[in-house]
């Protein structure tokens, strides 16, 4: 798994106003895309959360393609699986590619 840095550290996990300020974004933004289903935490409420590998890595892209696209919660939700979508199709389909 890649690692995430902040502040020239090397992090695992990130709190939810950790990942606010990593993402430059507010903590109701990042609620809404937990409830969403785009990212899922760590932890049974919002005070105690923790975000890992992936849900860090898709949070960055939520943030990009909320703030320079213009995409809402709900688009950003479908976009981020349709990306996912493709990639696994696009690994799958390199298993049958001869080089």
């Amino acid at each position: 798994m890649k690692k995430t840095t902040l502040r020239s550290e090397v992090v695992d996990t990130l709190s939810l106003q950790d990942l606010c300020r990593f993402c430059h974004a507010d903590e109701a933004w990042v609620i809404e895309l937990v409830e969403h289903g785009v990212l899922d935490p760590v932890g049974g409420t919002s005070s105690n959360w923790r975000f890992v590998g992936e849900s860090i890595r898709r949070a960055k892209k939520a943030r990009r393609l909320n703030r320079d696209l213009g995409v809402n919660t709900a688009g950003v939700a479908l976009v981020l699986d349709l990306l996912e979508e493709r990639d696994a199709v696009m690994r799958r389909l390199a298993l049958y590619e001869t080089p």
